[in-house]
């Protein structure tokens, strides 16, 4: 039986770990005849010991490099693989046993996998939907209803699901995935492929949906302009292990801790910055100087700056969150 979540948190990981068995063999048809007769494996560790809570209602970034093992603990956690060893409570049920009331609870998106029948128009497959999740009409037709002013599925109701761009096959799978109105949400890069305009309305609408029904989210994305707009809080993992648990201000307090300072000086005027601080080149190609300072110097070197030299713009940001995290992975 599930255990009681009433005020409990809806995600427990604890010590989390899968190992794969891949079978290897050299090149050449001797090699290939002889592992008819004698397999060779080795043990690929994909997740190792990973820990983690989150939250009723929290939006979470689960972060990582390629084969870092985000994947792989976001099957576990929707019930697709068995961990080696390890545990994990999702809403108060081990979700590798695959309860049909677990299923009914949660969802796993996965932007490169369709859950959508290609062959037949997207309603029929959000029927389908229905008739698996065993939904009520009203609970159906209210929560399509609710789908549809979120994310303007009308125009794609009766297209072929082959027929759809890949940014309203996008919205549509996320439809498909939240008609049982799940609490618990799994998203393997959900924007990946998608337009900048795509993508800003997928983040749009996700952020709407946790607002509005209060649902768990964990999120994977290697566009960090998803976990910036959606995430609070980022697990970073590598190499299967756990690296950061924690705000993305405190990450990039501990990894980048600089401030990027650009200015524009009166009539483009020469000036040697190296005082200042380490002079970098501006990719945004806007005219202004780009000079990286520690931190806890900007407001005294801005101040320098102003007084020394004949500034007419002066801006002070943040490192590129993507920076930030090439650096937590020592990129």
């Amino acid at each position: 039986m599930p255990m009681n979540t009433g005020g409990a948190d809806p995600i427990l990981v604890e010590a989390l770990a899968k190992t794969y068995q891949v079978a290897e063999r050299q090149g050449g048809f001797r090699s290939a005849l002889g592992s008819f007769f004698k397999r060779k494996y080795r043990d690929v560790l994909a997740v190792d010991q990973v820990s983690f809570r989150i939250g009723p209602g929290e939006m979470v970034g689960f972060l990582g490099p390629n084969g870092a093992g985000k994947t792989t603990t976001l099957k576990m956690l929707s019930g697709l693989l068995h961990p080696t060893s390890g545990q994990a409570r999702v809403l108060g049920f081990t979700p590798w046993q695959l309860r049909p009331a677990y299923l009914r609870a949660m969802t796993l998106v996965m932007g490169q996998r369709s859950r959508l029948n290609w062959d037949i128009p997207t309603a029929d497959s959000f029927l389908l939907n229905q008739a698996i999740y065993q939904l009520s009409d009203a609970d159906y037709g209210r929560t399509l209803a609710e789908l549809d002013e979120l994310l303007g599925l009308e125009p794609l109701l009766g297209k072929p699901v082959r027929n759809l761009s890949l940014g309203e096959r996008m919205k549509c799978e996320l439809a498909a995935g939240l008609l049982h109105r799940p609490q618990v949400l799994f998203l393997d890069e959900p924007t990946i492929g998608l337009d900048i305009t795509a993508q800003a309305r997928i983040r749009a609408f996700l952020r709407e949906y946790n607002r509005r029904t209060g649902a768990t989210i964990l999120l994977t994305s290697h566009y960090m302009a998803d976990v910036t707009a959606l995430c609070e809080r980022v697990i970073l993992i590598h190499q299967g292990r756990l690296e950061y648990d924690g705000s993305l201000a405190e990450l990039s307090r501990r990894v980048a801790p600089f401030k990027l300072i650009g200015l524009a000086l009166a009539n483009d005027a020469a000036a040697d910055l190296r005082p200042y601080g380490t002079p970098l080149p501006n990719p945004d190609g806007n005219g202004k100087r780009l000079l990286q300072v520690p931190a806890e110097q900007a407001a005294a070197i801005m101040a320098r700056l102003l007084a020394n030299l004949p500034v007419v713009d002066l801006t002070v940001e943040d490192p590129p969150i993507e920076d930030v995290i090439k650096q937590a992975f020592h990129e």
